[in-house]
């Protein structure tokens, strides 16, 4: 057997790869869900806090502010583990698809709360005077005017930091949590061949390639004109 014989028999056995093949559809759509439910948290705690900020009350934006720096600080693998094997030490016990969903939920609110504030102060101070001066209230000027363009502004950076959040859904096979890479792993151990691994890499592209070059279309989409 040649070297690329015994390559392609570790890799890419077909009968393997036939095998477990239902294994990493089963994980490839559990890792769709898991996407989903981080980015729609994520976002929309992240929007929250930065709204709940362009308040201006002091104690709220310092604890905003710690909130934020820790989550942005701690890696999350980190947290998924202080979760998944912390909590219950305080009784409180959650699934491994929970505790990486609230981790990596967790992480995108932190970056993307900076992201919104960054749009929201970006937008100039003439566009507040100008709404106030029309009688519009703080509520109505941050909502109606200010928030428009400031969601425009983010839009591109937001997106890469989606995208760069979702694709940790991978750690969530720590907490044995039969996402894609959950499945492959579980199939190499149990065929004692990594072809279940080359497979798990196949879904991880049929996912995330779609939804890179759809980012870069976003980016240029709503990037600003010079």
């Amino acid at each position: 057997m040649t070297g690329w014989d015994r390559f392609a028999d570790s890799f890419f056995n077909a009968r393997v790869m036939a095998q477990y093949l239902p294994k990493i559809i089963e994980g490839f759509w559990l890792t769709v869900v898991l996407a989903l439910c981080i980015i729609a948290a994520g976002l929309a705690l992240g929007l929250l806090l930065a709204l709940l900020r362009a308040f201006g009350i002091r104690p709220l934006n310092w604890l905003i502010i710690f909130v934020v720096d820790l989550f942005r600080a701690l890696p999350p693998l980190v947290i998924i583990v202080l979760l998944f094997f912390g909590l219950p030490n305080a009784g409180v016990e959650l699934s491994g698809f929970v505790s990486a969903w609230l981790a990596l939920t967790l992480v995108l609110m932190a970056f993307s709360e900076e992201i919104f504030w960054a749009g929201i102060t970006s937008v100039p101070k003439g566009q507040w005077e100008a709404a106030r001066s029309t009688g519009l209230g703080f509520v109505q000027t941050l909502t109606n005017v200010v928030l428009p363009q400031a969601l425009r502004i983010t839009i591109p950076p937001l997106t890469n930091r989606t995208i760069a959040i979702t694709k940790g859904t991978a750690l969530a096979s720590v907490v044995a949590v039969p996402d894609i890479l959950g499945a492959a792993n579980a199939g190499v151990s149990f065929s004692f061949n990594p072809s279940p691994l080359t497979l798990g890499a196949i879904a991880y592209l049929v996912l995330f390639l779609p939804v890179v070059v759809l980012g870069r279309w976003i980016e240029t989409r709503f990037a600003w004109k010079r």
